[in-house]
């Protein structure tokens, strides 16, 4: 059985699990822009609340919530990701299976 080409995903699937580290580390270079603003917003709000004397728990679960989703985005893609990578060497498999049950 020939080896499907799954190079090209690998690589992806290698790149998204950087990012997804990188996430969880609290950077912001993986963030897609929409991400970023909410991150950014949640923090001047939160600057913005400890300059008035107020508490600061609203913008924290804000905070929170977009690393959240970055985080959850990067895990579907992956999945994602992977999924693609098993159906091509599933049907990479059927077609030597096909191949190899003639006669010779």
């Amino acid at each position: 059985m020939g080896k499907p080409d799954t190079r090209r995903l690998d690589r992806e699937i290698q790149k998204t699990n950087r990012k997804l580290e990188a996430v969880r580390e609290r950077e912001m270079w993986p963030l897609d822009g929409r991400e970023r603003r909410a991150i950014v917003a949640a923090m001047a709000g939160g600057s913005y609340g400890v300059m008035r004397g107020r508490g600061t728990d609203r913008a924290e679960r804000r905070l929170e919530s977009a690393w959240l989703s970055a985080e959850t985005r990067l895990i579907a893609e992956i999945t994602a990701l992977q999924t693609e990578r098993q159906r091509i060497v599933t049907e990479a498999a059927a077609k030597s299976a096909k191949k190899s049950s003639g006669w010779w």
